[in-house]
């Protein structure tokens, strides 16, 4: 899947009593459907980067298929990049230990991708 990408508003952050439906509703492109997996990760990944950064109406996550996994690919302001990244990659390398815990439970492949 390509081309799905979530932008929160200025002053919008996700909370974990979102509903998938509402984060799905949040997805732009709307012929393509996110499964629930998808949706779930989506959902993390955007409530982990929004509240790290200081420019939350900057990030975007969208979703790319590469071969056999999805790979969401996290866009924040060039003054935010340190931030998710972190001191040494480390919060860059938590977000995708996370990952890894929800790909085991949701049987999916999924890779994380800060792109400047």
């Amino acid at each position: 899947m390509s081309g799905e990408e979530y932008t929160p508003g200025a002053d919008e952050t996700l909370d974990a009593a979102e509903t998938p439906e509402e984060i799905a509703d949040l997805v732009d492109g709307e012929d393509d459907v996110l499964n629930i997996g998808q949706e779930r990760v989506l959902e993390l990944v955007s409530y982990l980067v929004v509240n790290l950064v200081e420019h939350p109406q900057d990030v975007t996550v969208d979703i790319v298929r590469r071969q056999d996994r999805d790979v969401y690919q996290v866009r924040v302001n060039e003054a935010d990049l340190g931030k998710v990244i972190g001191k040494g990659g480390q919060t860059a390398q938590a977000m995708r230990v996370l990952l890894t815990a929800v790909s085991a439970h949701t049987d999916q492949r999924i890779g994380l991708e800060i792109v400047e």
